[in-house]
């Protein structure tokens, strides 16, 4: 898996753009990627070195749609902490 495979997409919201002020930044990752991975994959990618990296999986939510039920996608959520001085440009999304 190249580093582009592995981050997916950055998650922006409310309490994700608090957090960046931090220096922690979230990320949508592969399903089969580790800490390991991750942290070399960020490091590769934005050149940027990070201090720890948290992996925790996401369950999806049951919904219901008048009579049937679906769920929401299962996902894996990566949260990258990165040394003080350096910094992530996260372009929102539309």
């Amino acid at each position: 898996m190249t580093s582009f495979e592995i981050i997916i997409e950055p998650v922006v919201t409310e309490k994700t753009t608090a957090q960046m002020e931090k220096g922690k930044y979230t990320f949508i990752v592969d399903k089969r990627a580790n800490s390991q991975m991750v942290r070399k994959a960020v490091e590769e990618v934005f050149s940027v070195k990070v201090k720890s990296v948290n992996v925790g999986q996401v369950y999806g939510k049951k919904k219901r749609s008048r009579w049937s039920f679906s769920k929401t996608p299962n996902y894996k959520k990566a949260i990258v902490t990165l040394f003080p001085g350096y910094k992530i440009e996260v372009i929102q999304s539309a």
